[in-house]
């Protein structure tokens, strides 16, 4: 497992932002989503969390960050054939592939059910953080297309999240 500091500077600034965001307005997928996993990101390696927790994040961010993207190239009226696949393979790739070539991915010692650890957690934070923006629109769109408190958005993909880093916690430890 690699261990990322953050340096007192990166702390603040990400307290900073985390703090700021919210007062920002909402968005499909909102900057309050994007920072929080963002933060989950650099708060999991700081403290030495399993690679495979800290995929789950990196996996939600580049989910938030790909559905963020195109609902900006839907706002700009900026469309083409194949642009959602395009914008997906792009994060994952400027994602993945640093990753791997800065031999953080990929190593065979970083395996867990015979798939990298941060692989697996991209992967799974991806489809977990995906599946629970779908169900807070289901939710919504059952209760007259309101919220049924606010902070709904942000709280429901959170707790997903939170629950399949505490089972991924387990399971590595």
């Amino acid at each position: 497992m690699h261990k990322f500091k953050l340096s007192p500077f990166s702390q603040i600034l990400l307290a900073f932002f985390g703090i700021s965001l919210p007062l920002l307005g909402a968005q499909a997928i909102c900057p309050v989503c994007t920072i929080v996993v963002g933060v989950g990101i650099g708060l999991s390696r700081w403290l030495g969390v399993d690679d495979s927790v800290t995929g789950l994040w990196i996996g939600a961010f580049t989910a938030s960050l790909i559905a963020w993207t195109i609902v900006w190239l839907n706002k700009i009226n900026i469309r083409f054939y194949g642009r959602k696949i395009l914008t997906t393979l792009f994060y994952y790739a400027i994602i993945i592939v640093p990753l791997y070539y800065m031999n953080i991915m990929g190593l065979s010692d970083n395996k867990i059910w015979g798939v990298d650890k941060l692989l697996l957690g991209i992967i799974l934070g991806s489809l977990a953080f995906l599946i629970s923006i779908l169900w807070y629109n289901h939710l919504k769109r059952k209760n007259n297309g309101l919220s049924h408190f606010r902070g709904e958005k942000i709280l429901i993909p959170t707790v997903v999240l939170m629950i399949l880093s505490a089972i991924f916690y387990y399971l590595t430890k």
